[in-house]
């Protein structure tokens, strides 16, 4: 890889500034912040999202965690972020683009995360937006995707709020809880050409 894509690459994995909150590169000081958030709310959290290992709150499994994120990031196939407010700096929430497809399509997935006490306060809804409208100057992306459950009224409101748009039905799209869960399917383009 030369030395100006590598740059490139570096410089489109900075902070994204939103109105309440900043998007960061998951680093492993956040270890305690994010244990405690994700431990407050695994009830909440785990109806929405694969299932748990065993394991997930050492500080093992966290370190290894960002190392995959930094690693997708270099390879330019995933770019994970966790959410801070800015009042108090607070750990609150994660999004992530992923799955990224290069070539003619030039798209991503979208999966978010968001602590249980910090909901309904406008902190997702401004992540998603302030990084949606980097994703096509930053990243070179034309489209997100995006999918939640039927049943997740929550997620599908907020995707309409950001701008998605519901695009279909996918059979047993994603694993959930550890079954098989269909997905109502969601985008939008970016201003990208």
């Amino acid at each position: 890889m030369n030395v100006l894509k590598l740059f490139q690459k570096i410089a489109s994995y900075q902070n994204v500034e939103g109105n309440l909150v900043t998007l960061r590169a998951p680093q492993p000081d956040d270890f305690e912040q994010w244990c405690d958030v994700r431990q407050k709310s695994r009830e909440f959290l785990e109806k929405w999202e694969p299932t748990w290992q065993p394991d997930e709150f050492s500080k093992f499994a966290f370190r290894e965690r960002v190392r995959i994120y930094r690693a997708r990031a270099r390879d330019d196939v995933a770019y994970a972020y966790f959410l801070f407010e800015k009042q108090q700096g607070q750990l609150v929430g994660g999004l992530t683009l992923s799955h990224i497809r290069r070539g003619v399509s030039q798209a991503a997935t979208l999966g978010y995360w968001m602590g249980q006490n910090f909901t309904r306060r406008g902190y997702m809804t401004d992540a998603i937006d302030a990084l949606t409208s980097v994703a096509g100057t930053r990243f070179g992306l034309h489209r997100i995707e995006a999918a939640c459950l039927p049943h997740n009224e929550a997620s599908r409101n907020l995707l309409a709020k950001c701008g998605f748009e519901q695009e279909g039905y996918a059979k047993s799209y994603v694993k959930i809880a550890g079954q098989w869960e269909d997905h109502v399917l969601f985008a939008k383009l970016t201003n990208v050409n």
